[in-house]
C-alpha cells in the first residue's frame, strides 16, 4: 500500500490555516499516523492557551498517545507543516516516532518570524538529525500559511 503523504501534509495545513484563523497560534498543524490511519492531529495552540510548548506536534503526540493508550508511538510517522523545533524533536524521540515528514524548513519559519534557527545555533544542531527518519517533502499549501500569518494583522509575535 503506497502512502500518500500529500495527503497527510494537507491534512496538517489545513489545521494549521485553521488556527491561525482562531488566533490559536502560528502557521504551523501536524498529524500523527499509525498504520495508515491518523490517530492525532493539532495546529499550534500556544497563543490560546498561553503556553510556549502548545506546538502542534506535541499537542498531535499527546492526542496520538491517548487514543492507543500508550506512551510510545512506535511504527507511527508525524506529519508536519514545518521542520520540527529542537523541543519537539526531543519529543518524537521520546515518543519514539518511526519518522517525521515536513513541509517546509526551519529557515521558511525563520523568514516569517520564528526564530527557531537560534535555539537550533545554541544546541549545535546544525542539520537534521541522523538516528531518526526525517524528510522535506514540499507542500504547496505551506505558502498560503506563511502568507496568512504574515498578512495577519492581529498577530502576537512570539
Amino acid at each position: 500500500m503506497k502512502t500518500d503523504h500529500s495527503d497527510f501534509l494537507g491534512k496538517a495545513c489545513e489545521l494549521a490555516l485553521d488556527g491561525i484563523k482562531a488566533n490559536k497560534g502560528g502557521p504551523f498543524g501536524a498529524v500523527v499516523v499509525l498504520d495508515g490511519k491518523v490517530i492525532g492531529s493539532a495546529c499550534n495552540e500556544v497563543l490560546s492557551t498561553n503556553d510556549p510548548i502548545a506546538h502542534a506536534e506535541i499537542n498531535a503526540i499527546r492526542e496520538a498517545c491517548k487514543t492507543i493508550n500508550n506512551f510510545h508511538l512506535e511504527g507511527a510517522i508525524l506529519y508536519c507543516t514545518c521542520e520540527p523545533c529542537p523541543m519537539c524533536l526531543a519529543a518524537m524521540y521520546w515518543a519514539r516516532i518511526e519518522k517525521v515528514i515536513f513541509a517546509s524548513s526551519k529557515e521558511d519559519a525563520a523568514h516569517a518570524g520564528f526564530d527557531d534557527l537560534r535555539i537550533y545555533e545554541d544546541l549545535g544542531l546544525k542539520t537534521r538529525p541522523l538516528t531518526l527518519k526525517m524528510e522535506l517533502i514540499p507542500h504547496p499549501e505551506t505558502g498560503i500559511l506563511y502568507r496568512a500569518w504574515m498578512d495577519k494583522t492581529d498577530k502576537v509575535i512570539y
